[in-house]
């Protein structure tokens, strides 16, 4: 006869069952709640996935602000998503500096990092 577990009066009913059976779910479960971990921590990953250049009308909008910020200059670079920011702006000055403008999601200024000037 196989050895089996016996388990008390779970929902009212009590439930006899087999080592083997017991093993096996207990598998299945630690298996399912691996995928499951996987599946969140891949979640997380694709969520800052989203960086990249600004593009369609934010581009406009990001480059007014940054340009306005910064009284002139051409934008060189821009990104969405920036660990800082909603969208960053990187604006090259006309003396070879450049300003990176970091904007929150309605275009506001949220910040400004100037870097020393190029001397290539």
């Amino acid at each position: 006869m196989p050895s089996s577990s016996w388990v008390p009066n779970v929902g009212g009913m009590n439930i006899h069952m087999s080592k083997k059976a017991a093993a096996l779910g207990g598998v299945a479960l630690v298996a399912a709640l691996g995928v499951t971990g996987v599946a969140i921590g891949s979640s997380d990953d694709d969520a800052n996935d989203n960086d990249g250049p600004i593009t369609g009308t934010a581009l406009q909008e990001a480059s007014d602000a940054a340009l306005a910020e910064t009284g002139g200059g051409k934008v060189t670079d821009t990104e969405v998503d920036d660990e800082e920011s909603t969208y960053e702006v990187e604006v090259t000055m006309p003396d070879g500096s450049q300003v990176d403008v970091q904007l929150d999601e309605n275009f506001d200024v949220v910040g400004t990092e100037r870097d020393a000037r190029d001397d290539d």
